[in-house]
């Protein structure tokens, strides 16, 4: 399930339903977008977003990192990109998913190595080399879109660009309630207030503070989850875990003194 990112859920939807049903879209002299390109925060759920296409479309799926094709030696990469790909067409409708594509497409120029120039060359050229019978859907990953080599981003190649931002008020709740499902929640704790307290979280943090909560309840062997629970993962989510004061009572009483006089 997919909670929240409504219009980058609306963006895959339609490819999903090109991929399903191609021969109206062939039919009106369109082509399968190439390349999807999918950036933003970490933890905002672009590869979930990658494998609910492939699931909704009922195809295969193929995810690899950007830094497994980096290698020490020249052409290994470049050779692992082609065989991907081979796969790929050898499926017929399929999605290819590579994470972190920065480590192998940043841009080419005198800092660039021989191997990456050679990785990025070869997905250049088996990008542009689809057929239009083909139905073959390219999704890539990245948090640092500004540095990707332009050759890679152009229309052809990646044709479509979709921001995963961090989720607003209404999306935190949705994500919540979602990860919520399953866990023995008592009848006190408000989503509605954590939503609001938790600016800036990302889908995976709400997830793990959900799961931190769980976690403690579980500890307790208590038969729910508490507001207590919450409160505990939520502080540790955002100030870590609790330390125990190395310094003697009279220290930390000059440090308060000095700290008020301020």
């Amino acid at each position: 399930c997919v909670a929240a990112n409504d219009e980058a859920l609306e963006s895959l939807r339609l490819l999903a339903d090109f991929l399903k049903n191609p021969d109206k879209y062939v039919a009106m002299g369109a082509r399968l977008p190439r390349g999807v390109l999918l950036y933003g925060p970490p933890g905002t759920g672009k590869t979930l977003l990658a494998r609910a296409l492939a699931g909704e479309a009922n195809v295969p799926f193929y995810s690899m990192a950007g830094s497994d094709f980096v290698q020490m030696y020249a052409g290994v990469g470049a050779s692992r990109v082609r065989e991907l790909f081979k796969k790929a067409r050898e499926a017929g409708k399929c999605v290819i998913f590579i994470d972190e594509i920065d480590a192998m497409g940043k841009c080419r120029g005198d800092q660039s190595s021989d191997e990456r120039d050679q990785t990025l060359n070869a997905l250049l050229s088996e990008m542009s080399g689809f057929a239009p019978t083909e139905h073959i859907v390219v999704i890539a990953a990245t948090n640092r879109i500004d540095t990707l080599d332009p050759a890679l981003t152009r229309p052809g190649r990646f044709d479509r660009k979709i921001e995963v931002p961090l989720p607003s008020r209404p999306a935190r709740l949705e994500i919540l309630r979602l990860h919520a499902k399953g866990k023995p929640m008592d009848e006190r704790v408000n989503l509605e207030s954590l939503a609001a307290q938790t600016v800036q979280f990302s889908g995976a943090s709400l997830e793990n503070l959900l799961n931190e909560a769980a976690i403690r309840a579980a500890q307790r062997s208590a038969e729910r989850i508490e507001p207590q629970d919450v409160d505990c993962a939520y502080l540790r989510e955002v100030a870590g875990s609790d330390r125990k004061p190395t310094a003697r009572h009279e220290e930390l009483a000059q440090i308060g003194l000095h700290e008020a006089g301020h």
